[in-house]
C-alpha cells in the first residue's frame, strides 16, 4: 500500500545555533529508513522494526482505529509510536480511521548507533504516509530544530533556518575536494538534550555568534579549494568551543592528526568529519590504528547532487 523512504542526515555547520536562527548547513545521507505498509490478515495494527542487519528489534501490535497498545517488546518504544501515530491522527482526522488490518515494517539503512536520524526518518516517513506537516509532527513528538525533518525528504545539501520563518533550500555542493573529506564514527553516544542545555545556560552571548555561524556557513558552501574550506571548519569549531566552554573532538582524541576534525551535531558522540591531504589509505589507517573503525569517504557517506546549479526546495 505504501513504501516510503526518508534520508539519514549529518549538520556541517549551526549545531545549537540553529535553534535561534542561524544558518545552518547540512548533508543527507545516503543511509535512510523506509517505512513499508500493507494489508495485514490479523485485525489491528502489527508493527515490526528491523535493524541493518535485518533483526527485529521491536514488535508491537496496536488496536484500530483507536490505537491501543495490545502488545509489544519494548513498553517505551511502543508507547513513542503510539503517542507519533496520535499526533498525526490528531492532525488529520481521517489517517487510520478506517483499515482494520495493517502490518508497518520499518528497516535501517544503518546501525542504530550512527546517529544519522532513526528517530526523525521514521517521524518524516509517518508523517507522509499520514498527508500531515512533517515539521508540525517532530514539533508535537520530538521537538528539536527541525534540520534533520528537512534532510529526510532532501536529495541534496541544504540550507536550513529555522527563524524568523522556516527556510530549506536545496544546495549544489560537490567539492574538488570532496576526496579529502572523511566521517568517522567516534562510537560515543551524545544526549542532544544535555548539549541543548549547556548551550542555553551561556544565555545573552549566544546571539552575538549566530551572524558569525550564518556567515561561515555560507562561505562553507562557497569555499573553492581544500585550505579554505578547512580554515572554515576550525574556526566554527572554534566559536563552538569558547562559547560552550567544552573541548574540541580533536583536542580530545586526534591531537596529533594532520588535518581538521570537526564534530557534527551535538558534540562528544556520533560523527565527525575529518579533512586530510595525506590520501585515503593512511588517512583510514590513523582512525584504524586508535580504534576507530568506522570511517567513510564523502561519496559512501553522503547524497551526491545528480545536477549543478542552486535551486529552492
Amino acid at each position: 500500500m505504501y513504501n516510503i523512504r526518508s534520508n539519514g542526515k549529518l549538520l556541517l555547520t549551526g549545531e545549537y545555533f540553529v535553534l535561534d536562527g542561524a544558518l545552518a548547513f547540512a548533508l543527507p545521507t545516503k543511509y535512510g529508513q523506509t517505512l513499508r505498509i500493507q494489508a495485514s490478515e490479523q485485525k489491528g495494527l502489527i508493527w515490526k522494526s528491523y535493524t541493518v542487519e535485518g533483526t527485529c528489534w521491536f514488535e508491537g501490535k496496536y488496536s484500530l482505529p483507536d490505537l491501543k497498545i495490545l502488545k509489544s517488546t519494548d513498553d517505551k518504544t511502543a508507547q513513542n509510536l503510539q503517542n507519533i501515530l496520535l499526533k498525526a491522527r490528531e492532525m488529520n482526522p481521517d489517517f487510520l480511521k478506517h483499515p482494520k488490518a495493517l502490518k508497518a515494517e520499518t528497516h535501517l539503512e544503518f546501525p542504530r548507533d550512527w546517529g544519522l536520524g532513526s528517530s526523525s526518518t521514521l517521524i518524516h516517513s509517518i508523517a507522509k504516509w499520514a498527508e500531515v506537516n512533517p515539521f508540525e509532527l517532530s514539533n508535537e513528538t520530538m521537538g528539536g530544530s527541525g534540520y534533520d525533518i528537512a534532510c529526510a525528504g532532501m536529495d541534496k545539501p541544504i540550507f536550513y533556518q529555522r527563524k524568523p520563518k522556516r527556510l530549506v533550500q536545496a544546495i549544489d555542493f560537490h567539492p574538488s575536494f570532496h576526496k579529502n573529506l572523511y566521517f568517522v564514527h567516534l562510537g560515543k553516544k551524545q544526549n542532544s538534550r544535555e548539549g541543548i542545555k549547556q548551550y542555553r545556560s551561556k544565555g545573552a552571548q549566544l546571539l552575538e555568534q549566530l551572524p558569525v555561524i550564518t556567515n561561515i556557513s555560507q562561505s562553507i558552501v562557497e569555499a573553492k579549494d581544500y585550505a579554505s574550506f578547512e580554515q572554515l571548519i576550525l574556526e566554527h569549531e572554534k566559536v563552538i568551543a569558547r562559547t560552550l566552554e567544552i573541548p574540541r573532538a580533536k583536542t580530545l582524541y586526534f591531537r596529533d592528526f594532520w588535518g581538521e576534525i570537526k564534530s557534527l551535531g551535538a558534540w562528544g558522540g556520533d560523527f565527525v568529519l575529518a579533512t586530510s591531504q595525506e590520501g585515503e589509505a593512511l588517512t583510514r589507517q590513523y582512525f584504524y590504528d586508535r580504534g576507530f573503525l568506522t570511517v567513510l569517504s564523502y561519496k559512501e557517506m553522503i547524497l551526491v547532487p545528480p545536477t549543478r546549479g542552486i535551486e529552492g526546495a
